[in-house]
């Protein structure tokens, strides 16, 4: 006896034992050597990846504990057994060596060193605190599994029939061993206690229970049950998830990538040396080191050939990626198994010789193969959505980083915007491409294995099928083509209805003054039906893909089995059997997949590709010199400059030349000159911010600096303030009261624990920079940097900050300070003051020291007294004049202003209006700017704390709960309710939608019909020869083929039809309502949130709703389907399918609510990566002066890490989902084949093959069925969010039909009464008007003054009915306004507005929306308004196109056009709110003017904030808290020195 046999000295292997038999049985031999070698050897065939599991995990020694302690008994049990067998095979071997095989030596000898191997694993696992261990867990199970055929063998021959003699003591040490070796098992079936943490692990509060979870736990995702049902059962809230993974954390993951990143970087700077022998420029080092949370800076070089990030990445996460190449290799081969098996099953069925046993193992080894299918698919999606999760941290992280340490010059090349974009869209990229990259080498290998399949079946005729597959690829291409061409059309319309929207929304407060809702509404509608027609073509090309990728695998199909059937001839016939049609068929199936996937992962790798480069040349880029600015602690003073020579631009000339400076400790310097001096850049090279060119620069000890546009972070008050520092009370509350901020903090809703928005939106420009420079004060530094901090603030705040934070009495008093400065009157307190021109130091000395010189210093001063406005201290400027004429004489003094005045005046376009003068400091702009300042700092502050007060707000004790000032989205948690889906519906059209889809059941119905049809075909066996009957079969096939074809297009085109007129008619809806929506909405709704509606959510509704309702649709009717066509060739499955669809169910319902809570929570921790990073960028300069990058670092990982920690809860949802759907799935496949293999005397071959066939395809249908239900619910909340808006109550209708309407001559005199008036700005609030009574004759110019918050605007505001009543009345000409229609009351009335709001459009459109005047009417109301020469001079004239929000145009030329609207309407009543505040006074000169001469005999009432503009006022109307405090002639009025105007007037210095 040869081979294995003669090892055993018995049988290795017997057809007749074990396949055709109809008890099957192994024989001894195979049993004792292959069911023992299969486990080992898979042990020691894996050994190495436990070994190196085990290497790197962290030394984590896990407790004894009674589980373990029996894991190793046990195992030692094993071990003595086996050692008790080879002794006892030995000693027989001794006495009797032919009563011993060789098999009974080395198997116990192969068992005992595999276990011992085990045994070893494990206990190193206890050591290193690995818990659980796949390799051991399957070598355990294939152990006990195989086991099992010996220990029923040794049963049966011990207790069995036919009895054979067996030796006694290996029967009895194997009735010991199995049952041992099963409960080791069981034992491995649960994962160990938890580790001690020993390393550097960070152990949150709430871990993972993944960590904790068996191996079994682990591949069945078992370990998130509790999240899932915790989801469905309420809504999860931030608390309810679990922390991130220590492995998945930023501080795992960044330092490994950095340290491959500088690598490659310093191999890139070598390069560079060799070729060109000198080094490239700096790119500065970030290193996150792992010992103290820190960032170390380093200096490095890198070329100018761009280091790629791709080999750092492979390098750092290479391992993870070889693992999921392994488990898509392995699911791509078994899923080609299945189709074997189908062929066994029906050749099974077809012949009745075969053991019934056959049947059986086919269908558990189908169950079998999808487990494992399922198993490793599920963890391949794991592994590779856990590497894209890792790498889109490491490239935030590394952007991030970048962010903080590049250059001006490289940072000039991209806007924050595309900055931001690196995150947000190019990282995602990279995590999105993750999943699918495989495909690359997958998708040729799957059909290259279909093919092989393909053509063993069908033979070359499988190529007709697969040319025309290849062929229909350019034709999907080529619609894919046009649809892009056709979305960019549609990006551009939805652009401009966005943009126009915005616009709209941002002067909604004009547009209802003006009455001019309509014009808007009808231009937004005109673009939106544009962009419809855009969408319908968009549609027609989807229907014919919809067309050609459902009806492709049936065309292909038919033609193969056409082209298989037409080649036969009689020498070999090709006719079609069951198994070759129906196999045939689950291979196309498999086929399908892989070729529709290709072409949109191209377009994924382009798009990585792309996003690749992009990312490649931000991270290569420039970073700051680290060494530009020294710290030699041992220099005398503490801030040096010698012949500093510093740019911006490298490539030109530099922009400061020659500074030599050395500042004394303690001492405040001045920095002066004039705009575009280099003022700003002194500081910024101070700072290392500048390309230092030549000499050098050294700083000692710590730096705080406040730019001159104020960087405030999205947190509170106190936050920004303290910045990162621990709180010292006492520090604290002087910081704040040296910079003027306590009743600023009074006055917000929250105190200094109100949250600042982005940008500091909720603040003014002067309470910003007071809060940083308290940031600055509070962070006691050594060094101050403050570049203009005082031009911001009014002059009284000014000086009370100079006096106790800058000045020599301040806080800041023994430190030393640099202060750019435009604010003269603080000059002479100062030790030094160093003047710059054109970029050099022209003068440094003390105040006297340069007065007397006559210099430079001289010429600035006479600069800034020839610009001073009226608001300066005038004392200060007549001590200043004063000093300048001891030392230069009056009539000097005098030429030399006039000289000044002279070159820096520049003539106007016009010729009539005086162009506005910026204020703002440009870093590199021209040299001879002006030196103007910010006049409209006071006005801007006071006009903030108006929308901080009056406006419709609630009261403080209200406020102070939230500390809010907006209200918070609402947000629905829950189900979406079922009249969203009605009002969808109704919007669609019921009849629409139900034709619809009776059309997709009808393509379903061909589609289930023609493969009923294919059974009964290759059933007729007896017409195999019969070519008329074979051509009608063929025929038949064909027409219901292409009836499916023509339901599925007529489905696609009704679908997309009847969705397009469902979302034009929900925009037109939300269009007509949102526009007659009151003001209270507007002033309580960030306008954002509004814009969302008409963007996001519309772009729902035409763009992602056809799409996930087809595919819905699609595969409910293809579910549908699938169910019909098993329960027509099984019957008894129904009693099945029921519990099953119950199951399933109930899966999907757990799964949708919890993983949209998830989504959500996802979603709302992914903003604030961006908005951090958005904010880090801007005030990237601040955060290098303080020297926070660590701390700011930091706060990025763990926004990220958080973030992450919302989505892997998501990715793992996904798995735990689609494991349970495979099971499902899995169940019906061994049901469909359990039931034909029941079946098989009854049932015919052809109808085994549809039933299974269709089941195997149904857990890929059930997955996609839940996927689908899921995205509509997630994108109907679209739908949701347009209904409420919808439904908002409106502000009253713009023309009452049911009562009569004014007469178009009203009002004829403009009278005005106010009848006991009393409104509030919303239900609950309190009045804001309180019991006006008022009589205002026609022709009446009434100048209305108060104190903020007095009630002037809420009086104008009640006038146009923007605030209704809530007592009494307003009448006009004796008509109660209350008592007829908005548009007939607004267009009667005019107002020029505070804020000259202008809209995108043609100038005449600005001026006349309505078309309602002629040209001419509109040249004279220009010519009035001062504007008529400026329009001439317009190429384009009145069809000049005015840019968003007017910006193409100055201030005072926006003033004046809404003067331009007030003259063109004329209308006997007139409002001015606060309407010149904004403009110079040579502009409000103008206005003033026209307004006396123009609207002589009209009733003007004026809200005044220069009291001088309403002196020659009829009356004055005095308001306080809501009521009419004084009402009388202004003469009167300041002839009564106890009277509140006359102490006003006092105040601004007119009495």
């Amino acid at each position: 006896m040869s081979g294995l046999g003669g090892y055993c000295h018995s049988e290795f292997w017997n057809t007749n034992l074990t396949w055709d038999a109809d008890v099957p049985d192994f024989t001894p031999c195979f049993e004792r050597t292959v069911l023992v070698w299969v486990p080992c050897g898979f042990l020691w065939l894996f050994s190495p990846v436990e070994t190196l599991m085990v290497l790197r995990s962290n030394d984590r020694f896990i407790p004894w504990t009674v589980l373990n302690i029996c894991k190793y008994l046990f195992a030692s049990v094993l071990l003595i057994l086996q050692l008790g067998g080879l002794i006892y095979a030995v000693t027989q071997h001794s006495s009797d060596p032919d009563s011993i095989r060789s098999v009974d030596i080395y198997t116990p000898v192969i068992l005992f060193v595999s276990i011992a191997l085990a045994l070893v694993f494990m206990l190193f696992e206890k050591r290193r605190g690995i818990r659980t261990s796949g390799v051991i867990w399957v070598f355990w199970t294939l152990l006990a599994f195989c086991g099992i055929a010996e220990f029923r063998t040794r049963i049966m021959n011990a207790t069995g029939d036919e009895r054979v003699d067996q030796d006694t003591t290996p029967f009895v040490l194997y009735m010991i061993y199995f049952p041992v070796l099963f409960a080791e098992w069981l034992l491995n079936c649960f994962a160990d206690a938890p580790a001690q943490y020993v390393e550097d692990e960070i152990k949150g509060d709430k871990p993972s229970p993944k960590a904790s979870s068996s191996f079994i736990s682990n591949i069945t995702f078992a370990w998130f049950e509790p999240m899932a049902f915790r989801g469905w059962r309420h809504s999860l809230q931030r608390d309810d998830l679990w922390d991130l993974n220590p492995a998945d954390r930023c501080s795992k993951i960044v330092p490994v990538f950095n340290s491959h990143w500088y690598k490659l970087l310093e191999k890139s700077r070598r390069e560079f040396w060799d070729q060109f022998g000198r080094a490239p420029p700096r790119v500065q080092k970030v290193e996150f080191t792992k010992t103290t949370d820190d960032v170390a800076f380093s200096g490095q070089k890198r070329a100018y050939k761009r280091a790629s990030i791709l080999p750092a990445l492979i390098k750092t996460f290479g391992g993870s990626f070889l693992l999921g190449v392994l488990l898509k290799f392995i699911n791509d081969t078994l899923q080609f198994i299945n189709p074997q098996i189908l062929s066994k099953i029906i050749s099974f069925v077809s012949d009745p010789s075969q053991p019934s046993w056959h049947g059986y193992f086919y269908a558990v080894l189908m169950v079998c193969v999808n487990m494992l299918m399922s198993a490793v698919l599920n963890q391949y999606f794991l592994v590779m959505m856990t590497l894209g999760m890792r790498v889109r941290t490491t490239l935030i992280a590394a952007v991030y980083r970048k962010a903080l340490v590049i250059s001006n010059l490289a940072r000039r090349e991209s806007t924050v915007g595309e900055i931001v974009n690196l995150m947000a869209v190019d990282a995602q990229r990279f995590m999105d491409l993750a999943s699918y990259i495989c495909l690359l080498w997958s998708a040729p290998y799957q059909i290259i294995l279909a093919v092989y399949f393909l053509y063993q079946e069908l033979g070359p005729s499988v190529f007709a099928g697969l040319a025309v597959m290849i062929l229909l690829m350019p034709v999907n291409g080529f619609i894919a083509n046009a649809t892009k061409k056709l979305q960019l059309q549609q990006m551009k319309y939805k652009d401009q209805r966005v943009k126009l929207m915005n616009e709209i929304l941002s002067g909604i407060k004009v547009l209802k003054l003006y009455a001019w809702e309509p014009s808007f509404e009808e231009q937004v509608l005109g673009i939106r039906q544009q962009e419809i027609r855009v969408l319908r073509k968009t549609a027609y090309l989807n229907a014919g893909t919809s067309f050609i990728w459902t009806c492709a695998p049936f065309v292909v199909t038919l033609i193969t089995f056409a082209v298989y059937v037409l080649t036969g001839n009689d020498v070999d016939p090709h006719y079609l059997t069951p198994d070759k049609a129906f196999v045939s068929l689950s291979l196309f199936n498999l086929l399908r997949m892989p070729l529709s996937f290709l072409p949109m992962l191209i377009v994924f790798t382009v798009q990585a590709n792309v996003s690749l480069t992009r990312m490649n040349k931000y991270l290569n880029s420039d970073d700051l010199d680290d060494q530009a600015v020294s710290h030699d602690t041992t220099e005398s003073d503490p801030v040096v400059v010698e012949n500093g020579t510093f740019t911006w631009d490298p490539e030109s000339t530099p922009y400061l030349q020659d500074i030599n400076m050395r500042v004394k400790e303690g001492s405040l310097v001045a920095v002066v000159g004039t705009v575009g001096s280099g003022k700003s850049s002194l500081l910024s090279a101070l700072l290392g911010e500048m390309e230092k060119v030549g000499g050098r620069v050294n700083t000692k000890g710590n730096v705080a600096y406040v730019a001159q546009e104020a960087w405030i972070q999205n947190a509170t008050l106190k936050d920004n303030i303290l910045f990162g520092r621990t709180l010292d009370e006492d520090l604290y509350n002087r910081c704040v009261d040296a910079c003027a901020l306590r009743s600023d903090f009074d006055m917000l809703p929250g105190g200094d624990k109100t949250e600042i928005g982005e940008k500091g939106i909720n603040l003014s420009g002067g309470q910003k920079q007071r809060v940083a420079l308290a940031r600055a004060v509070y962070s006691n530094s050594d060094i101050y940097f403050l570049d203009d901090p005082l031009s911001a603030v009014d002059s009284h705040v000014g000086k009370h900050i100079f006096e106790n934070v800058i000045g020599p009495e301040g806080m800041l008093s023994k430190k030393t300070r640099i202060l750019v400065t435009h604010g003269i009157t603080y000059l002479p307190y100062t030790d030094t003051i160093t003047v710059l021109k054109e970029g050099r130091v022209s003068e440094t000395g003390p105040y006297k020291q340069l007065m007397d010189n006559k210099g430079a210093f001289s010429e600035f001063l006479l600069q800034y007294l020839t610009e001073a406005g009226e608001d300066e201290d005038v004392e200060e400027l007549d001590e200043i004049k004063h000093q300048l004429e001891e030392t230069m004489g009056r009539q000097e003094l005098q030429r030399q202003m006039s000289r000044v005045k002279r070159e820096s005046e520049c003539p106007s376009e016009d010729g009539s209006i005086p162009e506005l003068k910026r204020s703002a400091s440009v870093i590199s702009g021209e040299r001879n700017g002006s030196l103007r300042r910010r006049k409209s700092s006071q006005t801007k502050d006071e006009a903030v704390q108006q929308t901080l007060q009056p406006q419709p707000v609630a009261p403080a004790t209200e406020q102070k709960a939230g500390a809010k000032l907006i209200e918070v989205e609402k947000s629905e948690t829950g189900k979406v309710q079922l009249a969203v889906y009605w009002y969808y519906m109704k919007s669609v059209g019921v009849f629409l939608t139900m034709l619809t889809f009776m059309l997709y059941v009808a393509a379903q119905a061909c589609s289930v019909g023609s493969n009923i049809w294919l059974s009964n075909w290759t059933e007729d066996v007896e017409h195999f020869n019969d070519t008329h009957t074979r051509n009608v079969y063929l025929g038949v096939y064909g027409a219901l083929g292409f009836g499916q074809a023509v339901f599925s297009v007529l489905a696609a085109f009704s679908l997309y039809t009847c969705l397009l007129i469902g979302a034009q008619i929900m925009h037109s809806d939300l269009m007509h309502n949102v526009i007659r929506l009151p003001m209270s909405f507007f002033d309580t709704t960030p306008l954002g949130r509004t814009i969302n509606r008409f963007s996001k959510d519309v772009d729902v509704l035409d763009n992602t709703m056809p799409m996930v309702i087809r595919g819905f649709i699609m595969t409910f009717v293809v579910v549908l389907g699938t169910f019909f066509a098993i329960i027509y060739a099984t019957p008894i499955f129904l009693a099945v399918v029921i519990p099953l669809l119950g199951v399933y169910y109930f899966m999907q319902l757990v799964y949708v609510s919890t993983s949209r809570q998830l989504k959500r929570l996802e979603s709302v921790s992914r903003s604030p990566i961006y908005s951090h990073f958005s904010e880090t960028i801007t005030g990237s300069m601040t955060i290098r002066a303080y020297g926070k990058v660590q701390d700011f670092v930091l706060q990025s990982e763990a926004k990220v890490d958080d973030n992450q920690a919302c989505y892997y809860p998501s990715m793992i949802a996904n798995r735990w989902l689609s494991f349970r759907l495979d099971m499902i799935g899995t169940c019906i496949t061994f049901f469909a084949s359990l039931f034909a293999v029941l079946a098989r005397d009854s049932i015919d071959v052809g109808l085994v093959g549809m039933s299974v066939s269709y089941a195997m395809q149904v857990t890929q249908t059930l997955n996609w069925l839940v996927r689908m239900t899921s995205d509509v619910e997630t994108n109907i909340v679209a739908v949701e969010r347009i209904k409420e808006y919808s439904e908002t109550p409106q502000e009253a209708v713009w023309v009452d039909e049911s009562r009569p309407r004014p007469p178009p001559e009203w009002p004829q005199s403009g009278r005005v009464q106010f009848n006991n008036y009393q409104t509030r700005y919303r239900p609950g609030l309190e009045l804001v008007l309180k019991g006006i009574d008022a009589d205002i004759a026609g022709g009446e110019k009434i100048g209305i003054v108060g104190r903020t918050g007095a009630g002037k605007s809420s009086l104008t505001l009640a006038l146009f009915r923007i605030i209704e009543a809530a007592a009494g009345d307003i009448t006009l000409d004796g008509i109660r306004i209350s008592d007829i229609g908005l548009h007939d009351l607004r267009s009667k009335i005019t107002i020029i507005p505070q804020d000259p709001v202008l809209f995108s459009g043609t100038l005449r459109q600005n001026l006349d929306p309505f078309d309602q005047y002629s040209d001419d009417q509109v040249w004279a109301a220009l010519e009035h308004s001062h504007l008529k020469t400026f329009v001439k001079g317009l190429a384009a004239g009145l069809q000049h196109e005015i840019s968003e929000g007017g910006g193409n145009l100055s201030v005072g030329q926006r003033q004046l056009i809404c003067l331009g609207r007030a003259l063109l309407r004329k209308t006997k009543i007139l409002v001015l709110d606060e309407a010149t505040a904004a403009v110079d006074l040579e502009t409000d000169d103008l206005i003033q003017a026209t307004i006396r001469s123009e609207f002589a005999d009209c009733t003007v009432l004026t809200i005044a904030h220069r009291l001088n503009t309403i002196m020659d006022s009829t009356r004055v109307m005095v308001l306080d808290a809501g009521r009419i405090k004084e009402m009388a002639p202004p003469s009167q009025l300041l002839a009564d020195k106890s009277s509140a105007f006359y102490s006003m007037a006092k105040d601004a210095g007119l009495v």
